[in-house]
């Protein structure tokens, strides 16, 4: 599946952000009365399989983009110091500072959910809504689902990837095929991944990636695993909409805790995706996003930029 080009108009820069270079990309009028900022997962992905929210800029949104410092087109920085939740959420606030965004709606896919949720905590008078796809607030909860989800793999599978855990052997042939057997279940469905979503993966930064999350999606032992932030989520006070699909690796139990926890948050569950409905329900999805959008934004009148 050949990778798709960007609407027009893009633009694309890099801002200095904590002494380091960010590339970000925006799409659509920079006119434009509202904007959506996309915050990538991993941690250390990059924001290109994100590709289908750029479509929201046929809508009437400008759309931002970027890469994490340490991913993609960004800094490639090593220091682990700066590989934290905060640091990430100083990254989303400066770069909002930094291209004079103003008040925004907020999407976050799987850890860059947990960002977005946290960003909205953290920075209520800078947030118009949070729209989350795959995201969480909780690792234990998530890695216990993504259990659930093992337990029904083949039992071949599940023996391959038992005995990688117990030998500590996470890049064999054998094991990273099991692996793959549930990425395709449960990361993205679709019979041929998009280039774009190929990209994030072969992009991945493993310093990033190695040392906050782990070797694998399932295999949560870096530094984030035991994130909890469930009991702030009533302090969110933007319109919330919580998105996943039927066969999310981050499970459809934890998106409902999530919205049961935001008030007045609103659920939308995909019934023929996994954590990308964005890319496995492309149209529905994204007529879903943006009428929850128009309604945020009529529900409350445009600041001027903070």
């Amino acid at each position: 599946m050949a990778r798709e080009p960007w609407p027009e108009p893009t633009v694309e820069g890099s801002a200095a952000i904590a002494g380091h270079s960010m590339y970000y990309r925006i799409c659509g009028d920079p006119n434009a009365p509202a904007t959506v900022l996309c915050i990538h997962g991993g941690p250390g992905a990059t924001h290109d399989y994100l590709r289908p929210l750029a479509d929201l800029a046929r809508s009437g949104y400008r759309v931002v983009f970027f890469d994490q410092l340490g991913c993609g087109r960004s800094t490639r920085i090593t220091d682990t110091a700066l590989f934290t939740v905060e640091h990430h959420l100083s990254e989303v606030d400066a770069l909002r500072r930094s291209l004079d965004l103003g008040r925004v709606h907020l999407f976050g896919s799987s850890y860059g959910g947990a960002l977005a949720l946290r960003y909205a905590i953290d920075h209520p008078a800078a947030v118009r809504s949070v729209v989350t796809a795959g995201g969480l607030a909780s690792i234990p909860l998530t890695v216990a689902e993504e259990r659930k989800w093992i337990d029904e793999l083949p039992a071949s599978v599940r023996a391959t990837l038992r005995r990688g855990e117990e030998e500590g052997d996470f890049d064999s042939p054998e094991y990273r095929a099991a692996m793959m057997e549930f990425y395709r279940r449960h990361v993205c469905r679709l019979p041929v991944w998009p280039e774009e979503v190929q990209y994030s993966f072969d992009q991945m930064s493993e310093p990033v990636y190695r040392y906050m999350n782990g070797p694998n999606e399932f295999t949560i032992v870096g530094t984030i695993r035991d994130l909890d932030f469930s009991d702030r989520l009533r302090e969110i006070r933007a319109p919330t909409l919580v998105t996943g699909g039927r066969y999310d690796e981050v499970s459809p139990t934890v998106a409902r805790a999530i919205a049961a926890r935001v008030p007045n948050a609103e659920l939308a569950i995909f019934n023929a995706s996994s954590h990308m409905p964005f890319w496995e329900e492309r149209a529905l999805y994204l007529a879903r996003v943006t009428e929850f959008l128009r309604r945020a934004d009529a529900a409350r009148s445009l600041r001027p930029p903070l």
